[in-house]
């Protein structure tokens, strides 16, 4: 008889692209190598029992930023230690040179090993990072970054031109600590993935793009600001509203379509934006483009969060209307959207404070990604379980050189599991949450489906609300 490290019995497997199995899980030495009927006398050192519950992949929260506020390793231990409570098993965050995160510019061949080192040993999770190119020099280390440092994917924020219409005095180039940071230099970022691409076609390298018009928004920050019936994030929403990212979008459509190169519309939060980015794919059928939108824009309405008075849910781009969030559930459905995140960042009360423009954007929610996609999609919206463990785990996975290894249930597979009780029903507080957080704009919000055991790599590192003091989860080099 075979001897398994831990053996998962008795629970519903939701495995993408197949369904909804029952079934046994045997793991040995971090991965599931066998799938059977029944395990339950299996020897093993562990047995996790899920009678009764569903089994989904370990979600791939795709979408995160370590240590934007914070001390990097500090909040790489709390957040990461909130992303188990969601059932999230891999992160993968962005990082830049520039003000925020090390406050600090040069090469990545000097920078990003120090991040690794600062990160190493404080993660809960196995995680990975998106890098932004600044820097004239740090395009042309875009291929060493790739074979040598497993990255694959690459970001650009299309508003950074502008930044001092934004909020601040500061101008784009303190701020980025960069040359020429426009569309000239998002051309040449695109430029250098679409060539590593070409010569290493087993791989998806991809730019990464946060679409909002800085030109735009300039003028609309100043109309939102003299408009004596607007407040809150209301007035946010209509200082950088859906234009401005309809505009982008378009921009680095075309952008995209002169390079070849894969992209990644980030963070779509209207409508308006959605349409936009539907409509380009049908305009350039060639491209390879994946549509990404967050927990918050989902399920966040400005109405609402304006009601209960604070700027914790001050986020770019801007929470905006429930029509919005409806149109946006309704791409999913359709499948439109092909994955969802949190875009977590831990941010505090006091990084917030009492002034709209000047307040930090930002919020936690790794804890809520299978909850919600759950609670709003599965039991509000019938959603299927198949087509939620699609966009929170198979398709990041897919999207950013993961999978096979993360976002599946399957023989070979890294056991990264989330075993949900999907009749539990909680009321979200900054507690349950466990982030380091000391606010949460979902607050209140009865949640119905929760994990109850997150496994990474087959260690139930998160039990009934305790997590392993012991596991540290492994840097992802991606191919």
């Amino acid at each position: 008889m075979n001897r398994y490290d831990c053996v998962v019995t008795g629970g519903t497997l939701v495995i993408p692209g197949t369904g909804e199995v029952k079934g046994d899980l045997g793991i040995r030495d971090g991965k599931v190598v066998t799938i059977a009927d029944d395990l339950s006398r299996a020897d093993t050192d562990v047995r996790v029992d899920a009678s009764g519950k569903v089994v989904l992949p370990g979600a791939v929260d795709s979408h995160y930023h370590l240590g934007i506020y914070r001390d990097l390793a500090t909040d790489t231990e709390s957040e990461t230690t909130s992303s188990l409570v969601g059932g999230v098993t891999s992160v993968i965050s962005y990082f830049r040179t520039g003000q925020h995160y090390l406050n600090k510019t040069g090469p990545y061949r000097e920078i990003f090993p120090e991040v690794l080192a600062t990160v190493a040993g404080h993660s809960k999770v196995d995680y990975g990072f998106h890098l932004a190119p600044m820097t004239a020099e740090q395009i042309t280390e875009i291929p060493w970054l790739i074979d040598e440092m497993g990255v694959t994917s690459f970001k650009y924020y299309m508003f950074y031109k502008g930044f001092n219409l934004a909020s601040s005095s500061q101008d784009s180039k303190s701020y980025t600590m960069s040359e020429n940071y426009d569309l000239g230099h998002l051309m040449e970022i695109m430029e250098a993935v679409a060539d590593a691409q070409s010569t290493r076609p087993g791989s998806r390298l991809s730019v990464s793009l946060h679409c909002e018009q800085a030109e735009l928004m300039r003028v609309f920050i100043e109309r939102a600001k003299a408009n004596p019936n607007l407040s809150g994030l209301a007035e946010y929403s209509a200082g950088r509203p859906p234009l401005t990212e309809r505009l982008a979008i378009e921009e680095a459509g075309v952008l995209a379509d002169a390079t070849k190169v894969n992209v990644n519309l980030l963070h779509l939060s209207s409508k308006v934006a959605m349409d936009t980015a539907v409509e380009l794919g049908r305009r350039y059928p060639d491209m390879n483009m994946n549509r990404e939108t967050t927990l918050h824009h989902l399920a966040l309405d400005h109405e609402t969060l304006d009601a209960r008075g604070g700027l914790g849910g001050k986020v770019n781009p801007p929470i905006r209307t429930k029509g919005d969030n409806a149109a946006l559930w309704e791409a999913l459905r359709l499948g439109h959207v092909g994955t969802v995140a949190s875009d977590h960042a831990c941010c505090m009360e006091a990084e917030k404070g009492d002034e709209l423009w000047p307040a930090q954007p930002g919020f936690g929610g790794t804890a809520l990604l299978y909850p919600v996609m759950l609670s709003e999609g599965v039991h509000k919206r019938g959603l299927s379980l198949t087509r939620v463990a699609e966009v929170v785990s198979a398709n990041p996975a897919k999207t950013f050189g993961l999978y096979g290894r993360k976002g599946t249930i399957a023989v070979g597979a890294d056991a990264d599991l989330a075993i949900v009780d999907m009749n539990l029903e909680q009321v979200v507080t900054t507690e349950l949450c466990q982030s380091a957080q000391d606010h949460c704009p979902f607050e209140g919000e009865t949640v119905k489906g929760w994990p109850v055991t997150t496994m990474v790599r087959g260690n139930p590192v998160y039990v009934d609300g305790k997590v392993s003091a012991e596991f540290t989860g492994s840097y992802l080099k991606r191919n």
